[in-house]
């Protein structure tokens, strides 16, 4: 790509196989299904989402220099996503997360992202390195982080240098990984995007609703949340105040790569101009036709 990315995506890249069925399951349960192998991980949703809203994401990632990730690099840019600056290792296999889904929702997932974690900072390199920013001319624009970083990484870029201009959206990646994003909390130019489990988890506390979890964690010291919960109310909260917004009712289809999208759709709301209250309500209605199957494979 010959044009510079309107916004970075930092985080994984992999493939997600998916068992999903229409059936209930329970813990042991073998039923007939679907099983399909798509473009995943958080960073990897939310730059395809964004393309499909019409902008220029950048990966910033680990990609394997082996089969799968000669055929994951191809099909991100077939999509319109800019390769030019993932790490490709040779040492390094491609990531894969695996889960299955029944119509009660998520039954169990498996993210494999050892190598993101064994590449470490050598995924910023272009930030430092001048093909997206130098010491002196940090990324002036929008970056998208997940929490399949390191905890010492996560806690490494809250005071980089490198990001100190960058606009930056930060969502956990899973409730197992959410305690990884507490040395961002407080950083300045950081939005964090989470689900109502993982602002528990953050906070060390229950919550009953999303705007009461958002109000949590802005005394806990963020200066910016979007916190969801499933069809029920999300909030957007800063230390003005909490503004709240209730999802369109579908019928859910899938759920992994939700979050992902209504965290892209906002992002990409607030890049044309939306105030907070649109912004939310393009969210949760880009979340609620991805669920309901009506987008995307």
């Amino acid at each position: 790509m010959t044009q510079a990315p309107d916004i970075l995506c930092i985080g994984s890249v992999l493939w997600d196989i998916i068992g999903r069925t229409p059936a209930h399951m329970a813990a042991g349960a073998d039923v007939p299904g679907r099983i399909t192998r798509l473009p995943g991980g958080v960073a990897m949703n939310i730059a395809m989402t964004l393309a499909r809203f019409g902008l220029r994401p950048a990966l910033l990632s680990a990609v394997g220099r082996d089969a799968e990730g000669d055929e994951l690099v191809a099909a991100a840019t077939r999509l319109g996503l800019d390769c030019a600056h993932l790490y490709r290792s040779e040492d390094l296999p491609t990531d894969r997360y695996m889960a299955v889904e029944g119509a009660n929702g998520l039954i169990a997932a498996i993210a494999d992202a050892h190598s993101l974690e064994a590449a470490g900072d050598k995924i910023l390199r272009p930030l430092t390195g001048g093909a997206l920013g130098e010491p002196d001319a940090p990324w002036p624009g929008p970056v998208a982080l997940d929490g399949n970083l390191t905890t010492a990484l996560l806690a490494e870029i809250a005071g980089l240098p490198a990001f100190r201009a960058a606009d930056l959206r930060i969502a956990p990646a899973s409730p197992g990984k959410a305690e990884r994003l507490l040395p961002l909390l407080p950083v300045a130019n950081a939005t964090i995007y989470v689900n109502l489990e993982e602002a528990g988890i953050l906070c060390q506390r229950r919550f009953a609703s999303a705007p009461e979890a958002a109000a949590g964690l802005i005394g806990r010291g963020a200066r910016r949340v979007l916190v969801t919960d499933g069809g029920r109310d999300a909030a957007d909260g800063t230390p003005l105040g909490v503004v709240s917004a209730t999802p369109p009712p579908v019928l859910v289809t899938r759920v992994t790569g939700a979050g992902d999208t209504f965290m892209a759709a906002h992002i990409a709301a607030e890049l044309r101009g939306r105030d907070r209250n649109a912004a939310l309500a393009a969210a949760l209605q880009a979340a609620a036709t991805y669920v309901s199957g009506d987008i995307g494979s």
